[in-house]
Formats: C-alpha cells, sequence, structure tokens
C-alpha cells in the first residue's frame, strides 16, 4: 500500500482561499498513491481559533467537493485532513475519507478537544462515535486526531473493530515534538498496528508546529520520518505485517479484560 503524507506549511500570513488553491494542486500531483493523507484543520489552521467560525460549514462542502473531484480523477483514496464542520448549532473537528469514487465514505468527530477548557475546547462540540472502515483491497482503517493519541483507550477500541492502520491528522505544536514521536509508536508498538501521523509546518497565533510526520510499524519502528519544512512523504508499507507480527508475538492474545476494580 502507498501512503502520500502531504506536511502541509500553513501559517497566519496566508489567506485561507490561496492556502486551499495551493492545497488542491499539490493532492492533484499524488498519482499512483493508494491513500493520500492531510493534516490537521489546514483550512483554518489547527490553532486559527479566529478563523474556526468563518471556514465551518456542513459537510460536504466546497473545499471537500473539490478533493472529491480529485480522488476521483486519481482513482484514490484521500483522507482529506479535518474540517470544522456545521452541524445545527454545533461545531465539530471532523475527519473526513474519500473514495476512489469520489464519495465521502467515512467521517470522525474528533472526540478528545485540546484546549483544557480554551481554544478548541471551548469553541467546538466534542464527538461521542468511534469506528473503523475498510478499504477495498487494502486493510481496515480507523482514524484518530491529534491530541486524541494521548488516549490509548480510543486506539484500543478501533484494534477490537478491525484496525490494522490508523491514520492521525494533527496540528501538534514543536514544544512537545518528543511527545508527538513517543505516542505515536506507542500507540502502533502496544497495538500491533501501523499508525500515520501527518502533521503541518508553520505559526499559527504564535504556535511552532512540529513538522516530523511519520509511519510507524506494529513493532513501533518508525519506517518513515518527515523533517521540519513542508514536504510530501511517500511510503510504501506492507500490511501483512500486521497478521505477522501479531502471529509470532501473540500479546494481544493475553489481554485480560473486565478486571474489577478494587480500593486498598
Amino acid at each position: 500500500m502507498r501512503i502520500a503524507l502531504l506536511q502541509l506549511r500553513i501559517d497566519d500570513s496566508e489567506p485561507a482561499s490561496d492556502r486551499v488553491t495551493r492545497v488542491l494542486a499539490l493532492v492533484r500531483e499524488q498519482a499512483g498513491a493508494d491513500l493520500v493523507v492531510l493534516p490537521e484543520l489546514w483550512v483554518p489552521g489547527a490553532f486559527g481559533y479566529q478563523g474556526y467560525e468563518a471556514s465551518a460549514t456542513a459537510l460536504p462542502g466546497p473545499v471537500v467537493t473539490s478533493l472529491a473531484a480529485i480522488a476521483h480523477e486519481l482513482a484514490t483514496h484521500i483522507l482529506a485532513g479535518t474540517f470544522i464542520e456545521r452541524a445545527g448549532s454545533e461545531l465539530h473537528n471532523t475527519a473526513v475519507l474519500i473514495s476512489p469514487e469520489g464519495e465521502v465514505v467515512h467521517t470522525y468527530r474528533k472526540v478528545h478537544l485540546f484546549g483544557f477548557d480554551e481554544g478548541e475546547a471551548e469553541l467546538l462540540t466534542a464527538g461521542g462515535d468511534i469506528s473503523t472502515y475498510p478499504l477495498p483491497g487494502l486493510t481496515t482503517l480507523g482514524m484518530t486526531t491529534c491530541y486524541d493519541l494521548r488516549f490509548p483507550e480510543l486506539y484500543r477500541l478501533l484494534l477490537d473493530a478491525g484496525a490494522q492502520l490508523v491514520v492521525v491528522p494533527a496540528g501538534w505544536p514543536a514544544a512537545r515534538l518528543d511527545h508527538w514521536l513517543l505516542l505515536l509508536r506507542a500507540r502502533a508498538l502496544e497495538d500491533q498496528l501501523f499508525v500515520v501521523g501527518c502533521n503541518q509546518v508553520g505559526t499559527q497565533e504564535g504556535v511552532e508546529l512540529a513538522g516530523h510526520s511519520v509511519v510507524v510499524d506494529p513493532w513501533g519502528r518508525i519506517v518513515a520520518e518527515a523533517g521540519t519544512d513542508a514536504q510530501v512523504l511517500t511510503v510504501d508499507i506492507d500490511l501483512t505485517t500486521v497478521t505477522k507480527i501479531r502471529a509470532e508475538f501473540p500479546v494481544l492474545r493475553d489481554r485480560r479484560l473486565g478486571l474489577p476494580a478494587s480500593r486498598r
């Protein structure tokens, strides 16, 4: 399976409309990829809180519609990153998966909102559902978003739902780069699956983004890693590795669930 991660530069100085034009052209260049991945909230910027309301739209919306046309043109899946989804009176941080037929086939509303009662956590409504999606002829895909990475129980739910590959669109800051790399590796290792983290670079509202988009294999090894500039990271992964590692080192079989809690 060939994955193309678009590590985008997203700065406050670039109008969102210019960024959309630029990114659509870049996506169109990814012929031959089975899955194209974009980062979190790349239209307003993950930390561009001032632009959340202006970019909000009911799905699919104009940007997703344009990406859907490109997905059909290239005959590829596009995980379009995340968008501010307007749903009635609520706003969500929603990841969107588009099929090679140009259809929105799966969405995920971010469950864990960052900000400790400020920023995203103040402006948006958390999602309440997780699920996987079978990529025909490829693998079973799970989606989480950025801050979700800190909550291993979410990944266990995706594992139990059949995930062999989890994609993480993100807007992760440079100040916590070591956490980003550690947590991506931990989630892959503990659940014996591929984890793909697609981050962004640039500066938004004074926050520098970390870059370092990565692909991590089920042994927790980084098999490809971007740097700190805008970059397209294209990686071929062997999905049979998941089955092989789970058979050779069957740690997941030894999970003990439903143990009672006790106080001493």
